[in-house]
């Protein structure tokens, strides 16, 4: 996608309050590929802190655990994505996916009556 598209964003809000955004969709993205909190928070340009605040606020935003986390020490931490974790990611993929396709049109025309 080219920097002058009209893009989409998708935020799910969940039936207990919580809410699932772009933010959160990347840092499930990155826990998947990273394998840790810290490696997360490098490729997402966050702190370490921020990472794992929001790790919290998506476990509690969904009603079940997420994100796993095993504790540091000599054998090393990690986090990943639990087995419904990983289930709520791909569920999440596919509406944005849906969501993009369904509206490529309507955004190329909301480029065009944009455009200066």
């Amino acid at each position: 996608m080219s920097t002058g598209d009209v893009t989409l964003s998708i935020r799910l809000d969940l039936p207990g309050g919580g809410r699932i955004g772009p933010g959160k969709v990347a840092l499930m993205r990155a826990l998947r590929e990273a394998g840790s909190l810290r490696r997360a928070a490098e490729a997402l340009g966050m702190s370490y802190r921020r990472v794992w605040k929001l790790t919290e606020e998506l476990n509690t935003a969904a009603g079940f655990t997420v994100v796993e986390k095993a504790a540091g020490g000599e054998g090393g931490g990690g986090a990943r994505l639990s087995e419904r974790g990983a289930e709520l990611l791909s569920a999440c993929e596919r509406v944005i996916l849906a969501a993009e396709k369904a509206t490529e049109a309507e955004r190329a025309n909301v480029k065009a009556l944009a455009a200066p």
